[in-house]
């Protein structure tokens, strides 16, 4: 299920090329579930971290295939839209942000 506006982009292989810019993002697992909604003032610097550290050995997030973003001017604020959004819809948030809580 697509949560954002954006493609569906595969991770590794066009993660490493987003732009500097501040938005909002989704993880989607192999079944195409989202796992994870985050929010970034520099998605750029954000990606290259997962890219590089494997997602700081989060083992949630290391089920990552593929991922949706978006810039906007309020991550923070989207973000924690897009999650009341997602646990009104389906009675939960996504399993690695239960898991950061």
């Amino acid at each position: 299920m697509e949560l954002l506006e954006d493609k569906v982009s595969v991770w590794i292989q066009s993660a490493q090329f987003v732009k500097a810019k501040p938005g909002v993002y989704v993880l989607y697992d192999k079944n195409s579930d989202a796992i994870y909604i985050g929010a970034s003032e520099n998605l750029q610097q954000t990606f290259e971290k997962y890219v590089n550290e494997d997602f700081e050995n989060n083992a949630c997030k290391q089920k990552t295939r593929s991922y949706q973003r978006i810039f906007v001017e309020n991550p923070q604020e989207r973000q924690k839209q897009m999650l009341e959004d997602y646990e009104k819809e389906h009675g939960k948030i996504p399993s690695c942000n239960a898991e950061s809580d």
